[in-house]
């Protein structure tokens, strides 16, 4: 009982510590600007590090620096080559659209020149538009609408902002990578000795459930993508690769691939006007084709293929993609499922102290070392200073 006693010196040390967790949020938040590109750039660096080691140790390029433009070229080229599949054959929809536009036009109002009759149109009601532009009412109109341009401006400097952030990301992303292994293994440093073990274990276990993730997600995404091209080839609907493609990329975060009707009805009026099917019925082809892969995504492949990655359950599975996406929105659909599992994680290893039920034991991804080194503070705090020393890095 007397370890339960709440001091007062154990009250002061718990407003304190809730105070300085407050001040850090507060930094964070004010910083948040200038942090960004930092957090992102080690979120990048998190996922590429696999194939720079890959192309460094297994296809034997000398050197980490150029190991790291190898990775980055390859990166490129594979984005480029993803977005000349999709980009040109949507472009060429879109003016094949417009030339039908045309074409009907010219049908129906028996005008050749489009932008000549519209010049001559203006010229002709010249004195009628300059009275309409002075009336009272768009006077006002135009004072309202004055301040969502400059809105917009403000907009346009934004996406400036934002590209010469991404210049200062890519730099990030190339020293972060340059030396991975020493800022991975020092930042457990920045805690006290005491409380490094649990950290350690905290750092371990987010990593396991972040991989898990990435791993079980991509392969959804990619049985989604195949999915589509396949439907989408059956059923002869426009861009049906290039769709299937996008489609895929778009799963890549949880339920985002339901903005592709979008492009579905624009594509399903192209094919109509071009071909003169019923508009009806080439979207409702289209629309079966999604209801079809989307009752398999969410009957087989999630439960089966997330559900094994992460240890869930089908039901606590879509329970979590609901709850955390009706809390956070895209953002909960993507941190839904890593995050629910270490919830439960930590729930049974510290309230139920149901240690053996977690999902995987430390011994499995650490080769059986990290329960010694959960127990003894010194040997946690020690053992990636031993990596370092141990190990000569690559450069």
């Amino acid at each position: 009982m007397t370890d339960k006693t709440i001091t007062f010196d154990k009250f002061v040390r718990w407003v304190a510590g809730i105070l300085l967790a407050a001040a850090i949020l507060y930094v964070l938040n004010y910083l948040s600007g200038v942090l960004l590109p930092f957090f992102v750039a080690w979120l990048l660096a998190y996922l590429i590090y696999p194939i720079v080691t890959f192309v460094q140790r297994r296809l034997h390029v000398p050197g980490r620096v150029l190991s790291i433009i190898v990775t980055l070229v390859f990166l490129v080229a594979v984005i480029g080559g993803i977005v000349y599949m999709i980009i040109p054959p949507m472009v060429e929809q879109f003016e094949k659209m417009s030339g039908l536009a045309s074409r009907y036009l010219h049908e129906k109002t028996h005008i050749s020149n489009f932008p000549l009759a519209v010049r001559q149109w203006i010229e002709a009601n010249s004195a009628n538009i300059q009275d309409f532009f002075n009336s009272r009412e768009v006077k006002k109109a135009l004072s309202d609408t004055m301040p969502k341009l400059f809105s917009v401006i403000g907009q346009t400097a934004n996406v400036i902002l934002s590209v010469v952030a991404s210049l200062i990301t890519l730099l990030y992303l190339f020293f972060i990578l340059l030396d991975y292994e020493k800022l991975a293994a020092g930042f457990i440093k920045i805690f006290p000795p005491k409380s490094r073990p649990f950290w350690q274990s905290l750092i371990g276990d987010v990593e396991r459930e972040l991989n898990s993730y990435i791993r079980g997600q991509s392969l959804v995404a990619l049985c989604i993508g195949i999915l589509f091209c396949i439907g989408f080839t059956i059923i002869g609907f426009p861009m049906a690769i290039a769709m299937g493609i996008m489609i895929g990329i778009m799963s890549l975060i949880p339920y985002v691939h339901g903005l592709a009707l979008v492009p579905m009805v624009f594509l399903s009026l192209l094919k109509a006007a071009d071909t003169g099917q019923n508009f009806w019925v080439i979207l409702a082809s289209a629309v079966g084709v999604f209801v079809v892969v989307q009752m398999i995504t969410d009957m087989i492949l999630t439960p089966k293929i997330m559900g094994k990655a992460m240890g869930l359950n089908p039901a606590v599975l879509l329970l979590s993609l609901s709850v955390w996406g009706a809390l956070l929105g895209f953002i909960g659909l993507i941190i839904a499922l890593p995050l629910t599992t270490i919830i439960i994680a930590y729930y049974q290893r510290y309230v139920t102290k149901e240690a053996g039920t977690t999902t995987k034991e430390p011994a499995e991804r650490t080769g059986g070392t990290a329960p010694a080194a959960a127990e003894s503070p010194a040997g946690a705090a020690k053992a990636p200073a031993r990596k370092d020393i141990g190990e000569k890095q690559p450069q």
